[in-house]
């Protein structure tokens, strides 16, 4: 309940003591709101209430010793202070700047314009002229943003006319420069003119400072032309430039990108009677980086001390960025280790470019091992240090280490921002848990960050993905309804999920309803269509499509070529490919391995060794170098030959390079030595894999389990024959692996791999669980679980949400209803594809009461849009389940999940209401 303000004028100043605590609590409430946010009104009466509260304790005797007071203290903001100076004008001034210096002295009471403001009021009205004047030089320093500036600008002006403010209080020289170097700091050029002005017209003579920070302020934006002009005005005011002149004009020429100007500038600098300083030297170090000139950079960092300069931690730090920023990071580090014996610490933003650095280099330990240091050392991060993190563990699919991340902050009272929930929301999409990501999208909007258009197209990329066509659509409506704009990159991935599924025609179509929305169509549109009609056998189209393309002024890329010449070796015209890639070169595109590993793929599948092999020597001779894929074709061409020689050969060549071979090379050793019959060759390949930290897909182990499996069907017909004959054998093919698979044929595998030292783990299992789930061995599926378990492994959200999956195809329900509990005790999210099983299931099954119960429990992790998506309109009401579908929506509103208005029109359109 909201207390008037008239409460506290009946009270004496004793009664309002013995009410003191609960006043005090209500207070500490309005410091610290509630999720649900205050009116505009109820917010107004609650400053109005502190202000009547302050008012009765600075009105008591020795009010600075008053425990009360002291008590109240901690909870009084800047907010507050200024609504009891301006609800009390004729407060006793040195009563009010005692309580504003009283509340300075907190650490965390920062104040604002508005308080500074409020508080010259009261001390300009009563002539408190000297300490105003330092006052509002506080004032202007307190500006954090644009905003601030503006508010001070106003302020500033009222107070030099007569009539315009409480009291004339003309601005001095000191006021109007360091008004100006306030907007140059936050580049408000066109207003520092406009003061500049002001100044002369109000008598006021510019000093050196003065046209030093106009001078700043341009070169800022790198206008050097009109800074020049400042600087021609200080010779003609009888002023000398100095070294802040001649520094901010190093910045300028910089930010112009003209770093041998900004040279001519330093050089200059000692021949004008100026001195150079650490700035100085910064600025054109910065210049010298970001022009991609390391080197220069290093030199005349070294040379620093020749001016008996010494490098602060922004020179550091910008060198330290630069060598991070070009992969030479044992350079960086060996700068950052030698910061301290030249008596720098690093900062919170030297700590930050090397922790991205090293993220880009892929050495997340280190990177983790160096925020761990920057804590210990005090250091505090800010969100970009912990997002760099974030940014690496999501990049490398490490989404969870991310999270860690992402809890560790919240701890530290860091406010993620919209860079942290994209960065986790691509890392999600990339490891296909949209759901997660999609719970994110709604926890982002919670929280009161406005999703962007990277948000949405990171979502709509990771449901075309998965090939959930309808998903993106609603997607893109979504995005719309919340005042997001869809661009050409949204639509590219929603072209490239149509052409993959084969709806070529209708991506076709999308690029005209692209150009009447005004979207530019671009090259990877073009580019996914042009490929999609050449998986379909349209070669014509996708040869008149690249035609279209080039009228339409849209330059293909490499990537384009590459479709193009692809599908022309498909088609056996290598000539017209030949042919492309000329041209290709010709219009100045560089040629690229993945191109000439085309063409070399095509003469081996012709079984045209001898050329193929020519064209990767005058590959590797033009100065391309090979990589895994082009490697690779040679090892499985070989391989599908017999050749295994030549292919271990090759995987030598491979090696001794430097390219590390992938899933696929070793893939394909094991397949090839498997059907030559040498199936221990086969795992001690799988052991050269493992050791290599290249982990095993799910192919690589229907591979070894189909070769096991005949393996033991030549046993079994030698047995029973007593000869060798390949009676039954060729059954056994890749498609069937997981139908005839038992637990004897997963427990050789086991031994074979303890035998050679790779102990079957958690991926191992999780390819053998969802291969029998899939074709509904439940049985088997679990006693595989059972011996997991048994072995101290802990089954992952892939395997339950396999054995759910299967569990619901069966119709054995009640089993996948006590799994999803266990998933949830763990802390798993299942997939809300399988929820849809289960509720659709339960439905059918007669179990509505069970079917709204386990909705209800996942209402909450979820994104409400999402939920209603997969189980009201893919599930339900593809089901003709309308009733049902409108019981849930029901349910959604009474526990608070509210739905888009574009989700809640889908979905009354369809149950047709």
């Amino acid at each position: 309940m909201m207390i008037r303000s008239t409460f506290i004028l009946k009270q004496s100043p004793h009664h309002f003591i013995i009410k003191f605590k609960s006043l005090s609590s209500l207070l500490h409430s309005s410091v610290s709101p509630s999720p649900s946010s205050s009116s505009p009104i109820e917010e107004e009466e609650e400053q109005d209430f502190t202000s009547h509260l302050l008012i009765s304790l600075l009105s008591l005797p020795n009010w600075q010793k008053n425990p009360n007071l002291k008590a109240l203290i901690p909870s009084i903001s800047p907010s507050h202070a200024t609504s009891l100076f301006n609800n009390y004008p004729n407060l006793n001034p040195q009563t009010a700047l005692s309580f504003f210096n009283l509340l300075s002295q907190r650490s965390n009471f920062k104040p604002t314009v508005e308080s500074f403001a409020s508080l010259l009021t009261i001390l300009i009205r009563n002539e408190f002229l000297n300490v105003a004047e330092k006052v509002r030089i506080s004032m202007v320093k307190a500006c954090e943003n644009e905003e601030d500036a503006r508010f001070v600008l106003g302020i500033w002006r009222k107070m030099n006319v007569d009539g315009e403010f409480e009291f004339k209080f003309k601005l001095s020289v000191r006021c109007y420069n360091t008004l100006l170097m306030c907007l140059s700091r936050f580049l408000m050029v066109d207003d520092m003119k406009c003061v500049f002005l002001e100044m002369l017209d109000d008598g006021i003579v510019p000093n050196i400072y003065t046209y030093n920070s106009m001078v700043n302020g341009y070169c800022k934006l790198g206008r050097v032309d009109v800074a020049r002009l400042y600087v021609r005005k200080i010779v003609e005011a009888s002023l000398s430039p100095d070294t802040h002149t001649y520094t901010s004009l190093i910045l300028g020429h910089c930010r112009n990108k003209d770093v041998d100007s900004a040279v001519k500038v330093f050089d200059v600098i000692p021949k004008r009677g100026c001195r150079r300083n650490e700035v100085s030297y910064t600025n054109l170090i910065h210049g010298f980086c970001e022009d991609r000139r390391i080197d220069e950079a290093l030199g005349l960092f070294h040379r620093m001390g020749d001016d008996n300069c010494f490098p602060t931690v922004r020179t550091f730090t910008v060198l330290i960025s630069a060598l991070s920023r070009i992969g030479r990071m044992a350079e960086a580090l060996d700068l950052f280790k030698g910061m301290s014996g030249r008596g720098c610490e690093p900062n919170a933003h030297t700590y930050t470019v090397l922790i991205d650095g090293m993220c880009k280099e892929r050495n997340l330990d280190e990177a983790r091992k160096l925020l761990d240091v920057m804590e210990k050392k005090g250091v505090v991060g800010t969100v970009v240090t912990y997002n760099a993190l974030i940014d690496g563990y999501c990049k490398e699919g490490k989404v969870e280490n991310a999270i860690g991340i992402f809890e560790k902050m919240g701890k530290k009272g860091l406010k993620a921002n919209v860079r942290t929930y994209n960065e986790l929301i691509g890392g999600y999409c990339k490891g296909n848990n949209i759901h997660k990501a999609m719970a994110l999208l709604d926890k982002m909007m919670k929280k009161k960050l406005s999703p962007t258009i990277m948000t949405y197209n990171l979502l709509i990329h990771g449901v075309c993905k998965q090939d959930h066509v309808d998903s993106a659509y609603r997607l893109i409506g979504l995005m719309k309804e919340n005042g997001v704009v869809p661009d050409e990159w949204t639509y590219s991935s929603l072209v490239e999920a149509l052409c993959r599924r084969g709806s070529v025609e209708e991506a076709h179509n999308l690029l005209g309803c692209l150009k009447e929305k005004g979207i530019k169509v671009n090259e990877v549109i073009y580019t996914n269509l042009i490929d999609g009609y050449f998986q379909i056998g349209k070669a014509d189209s996708g040869v008149a499509l690249f035609e279209e393309m080039l009228i339409e002024d849209c330059l293909p890329n490499s990537c384009t070529y590459n479709v193009l010449i692809h599908g022309l070796c498909k088609g056996d015209k290598i000539r017209e490919a030949f042919m492309l890639m000329g041209k290709m070169i010709k219009i100045g595109l560089e040629l690229e391995i993945t191109t000439c590993t085309i063409f070399i793929e095509q003469l081996l599948k012709n079984f045209d060794f001898a050329d193929a092999r020519r064209l990767f020597i005058q590959v590797v001779s033009s100065g391309l170098k090979p990589d895994v894929c082009t490697y690779t074709s040679f090892i499985l061409a070989y391989c599908s030959h017999g050749m295994i020689k030549q292919a271990e050969d090759m995987l030598n060549e491979m090696m001794e390079q430097g390219v590390k071979p992938d899933t696929a090379t070793y893939t394909v050793f094991i397949d090839s030595y498997g059907r030559a019959g040498q199936l221990d060759c086969a795992f001690d390949v799988l052991k050269r894999m493992v050791d290599a930290g290249c982990e095993p897909s799910h192919h690589t182990y229907a591979i070894i389990v189909k070769h096991l499996l005949i393996a033991q069907q030549r046993k079994n017909v030698k047995f029973h024959t007593g000869s060798d004959l390949d009676m039954n054998i060729t059954k056994v093919n890749i498609g069937n692996v997981w139908k005839l698979m038992d637990l004897d044929t997963a427990m050789e595998l086991f031994s074979e791999m303890l035998k050679r030292g790779c102990k079957p783990n958690v991926n191992t299992f999780e390819a053998l669980t969802v291969g029998l789930c899939r074709e509904g061995r439940i049985e088997e599926a679990s006693r595989l679980v059972a011996h997991m378990l048994a072995n101290e492994l802990t089954p992952n959200e892939h395997i339950y949400t396999s054995l759910v999956n299967c569990l619901c195809y069966l119709r054995m329900f009640d089993k996948a209803l006590t799994l999803v509990n266990t998933m949830a005790e763990k802390g798993f999210l299942l997939h809300l594809e399988s929820y849809k099983l289960l509720i659709c299931g339960l439905y059918d099954d007669r179990k509505p009461e069970k079917a709204k119960e386990v909705f209800c429990s996942l209402l909450d992790g979820y994104n409400p849009d999402e939920i209603a998506w997969k189980i009201l309109l893919d599930g339900l009401l593809k089901r003709g389940l309308v009733h049902r579908c409108s019981e849930l929506i029901d349910v959604m509103e009474k526990k608070g999940c509210h739905l888009n208005p574009h989700t809640y029109k889908i979905l009354v359109d369809h149950m047709g209401v």
